[in-house]
C-alpha cells in the first residue's frame, strides 16, 4: 500500500502538517509547517517541536547548532561581562578555537546532542594524547555554557552536570610534587642576590608568600613599613585581549585578585624592613637619574624607570639568579610554596595558612601541603611517647 502524501516539492512528495506556534507583534497568528515521509512522522516532528516549545525551549532550537551557539555566547555574553577577567576569556577563547571550532562536535545541533556525543569526543582527544586535565577544563567551559543554553530555552538540560560525563584518565594524573627551597639553597639564593634589583621581591615572596602577579601590582600605599604589614588588593597579569573582530592585542593588566579570600593582610617579617627600605632609596636614585622620564605609578617593584615589571623578564632573570645560586631551578610558584612549607615546620596551624595564603577553602591548603602535614601528625604523635614509659 502506498504511503500517503499531500505535498510535492522539487519531485518529491512529503505528508505536511501546520500548527500555530503564537502571535507576531500585530496579533496575528504564526503557523508554521512539518514536513514527513507519512502523516505519523510530520505529526511526530510537529508534536516534538510543540513540547519542546512547552518546555521552556527557545522556538529556533531545533537549527542551533553547538559550534555557532557557543561562538555567539563567547563573544556578545562572556567578553562584554564585567564579572569575567581577559584572562578568563583568553582561556574560554583558546578552548573554543582549539577544542571546539572545527571539531567534530562543532555542527552537532543541540536539540539532537546527547551526552554520549561528548564522551566519544573525549574519548577521541585522550587517545590522541590529550590531558585529562585539557579535557576536564573543556568538559568546565562546556557545562558552563550549558547553564545559559538551558536558561535561553536552547536545551532542556545540562548534559555536563551530574555524573553524565566521565572524564578519561581523570584518575591516572599524577599531582606534581612540591618541592620547597631548602634552608641551604635559600642562603644560596640569597648570597646571588646582592646587589640584584630583583633581591627585595624575591626575598619578600619567600617572607609573606605572595603569588607572582600579587608581587608585580603591589603598591606602596598598601605597604605599612612601621606595622611591617601589606595588604594584597590586586594582581598584575600580562593577557591577550580577543576584541569583538577576533584582533589581539597584548596588555598587562591589574584586576582584582584571585577570589574575595585573596585580598588579605599579610605580616612582614620584620628583618625584611630594612630590604624594603633600600628598595625605596633604589627607586629614588632611579627616579633623579631617569629625571621627567621616570614614571611615577607607587609599584613597590620597577624597572629604572619606574614602569611595572613584566613577569617574563622576571621569569628570565629568576632563572639567572638560580644558575648564579647553583640551585636546582623551581618555578617560580615555588618560593610561596617554600613560604607555606616553612610556616608548618614552625607549627604555624593549617587554617592560619590558609588564610595567609589566600586560598578560599582549608581544604585547597591542606591537599597541597600534604608532603608537610603528615610530618607534623607524626612530630605531635611523638609528644604522647612520655605516656608509655
Amino acid at each position: 500500500m502506498a504511503t500517503k502524501t499531500n505535498y510535492e516539492k522539487n519531485g518529491q512528495k512529503y505528508y505536511r502538517v501546520t500548527a500555530s506556534i503564537g502571535r507576531d507583534s500585530s496579533g496575528k497568528l504564526i503557523r508554521k509547517e512539518f514536513y514527513g515521509k507519512s502523516k505519523k512522522e510530520a505529526e511526530l516532528k510537529r508534536d516534538e517541536y510543540i513540547d519542546g516549545i512547552k518546555n521552556g525551549l527557545n522556538s529556533n532550537f531545533k537549527d542551533v547548532t553547538l559550534g555557532k551557539l557557543i561562538y555567539t555566547w563567547l563573544f556578545e555574553v562572556v567578553r562584554v561581562s564585567s564579572n569575567i577577567k581577559p584572562s578568563t576569556f583568553e582561556r574560554y577563547e583558546g578552548i573554543y578555537r582549539n577544542y571546539i571550532k572545527d571539531s567534530e562536535i562543532y555542527s552537532l545541533k543541540l536539540n539532537n546532542l546527547k551526552s554520549i556525543n561528548l564522551q566519544r569526543y573525549y574519548n577521541n582527544l585522550y587517545s590522541i594524547g590529550k590531558s585529562s586535565n585539557v579535557i576536564k577544563n573543556l568538559n568546565k567551559l562546556l557545562k558552563t555554557f550549558f547553564n545559559y543554553a538551558v536558561n535561553e530555552g536552547y536545551m532542556i538540560k545540562n548534559l555536563c552536570a551530574g555524573k553524565n560525563i566521565v572524564i578519561p584518565g581523570e584518575s591516572t594524573v599524577i599531582k606534581e610534587e612540591i618541592i620547597p627551597f631548602t634552608d641551604d639553597e635559600i642562603k644560596s639564593i640569597k648570597k646571588a642576590l646582592e646587589k640584584n634589583r630583583l633581591k627585595a621581591l624575591i626575598l619578600l615572596d619567600l617572607g609573606t608568600g605572595l603569588r607572582r602577579g600579587e608581587l608585580l601590582a603591589l603598591k606602596w600605599r598598601n605597604v605599612d613599613i612601621n606595622n611591617c604589614e601589606l595588604v594584597v588588593k590586586e594582581t598584575l597579569k600580562r593577557v591577550t585581549i580577543i576584541n569583538e573582530d577576533g584582533s589581539r592585542t597584548v596588555e598587562t593588566l591589574t584586576h582584582a585578585p584571585k577570589t574575595k579570600h585573596s585580598y588579605r593582610s599579610v605580616p612582614i617579617p620584620s628583618n625584611l624592613i630594612p630590604i624594603l627600605k633600600e628598595q625605596q632609596r633604589i627607586q629614588k636614585l632611579d627616579k633623579l637619574k631617569s629625571g621627567d622620564s621616570y614614571i611615577s605609578n607607587d609599584y613597590v617593584f620597577t624597572t629604572e624607570i619606574g614602569n611595572h615589571i613584566d613577569e617574563r623578564n622576571l621569569t628570565r632573570s629568576y632563572k639567572r639568579i638560580l644558575e648564579k645560586a647553583d640551585v636546582k631551578y623551581r618555578k617560580f610558584h615555588n618560593l610561596r610554596h617554600t613560604y607555606a612549607t616553612k610556616l608548618f615546620q614552625r607549627n604555624v596551624p593549617l587554617k592560619t595558612v590558609q588564610v595567609l595564603l589566600g586560598h578560599s577553602d582549608i581544604n585547597l591548603t591542606a591537599n597541597i601541603y600534604t608532603h608537610v602535614i603528615p610530618k607534623e601528625k607524626s612530630n605531635a604523635v611523638d609528644k604522647l611517647n612520655d605516656l608509655f614509659m
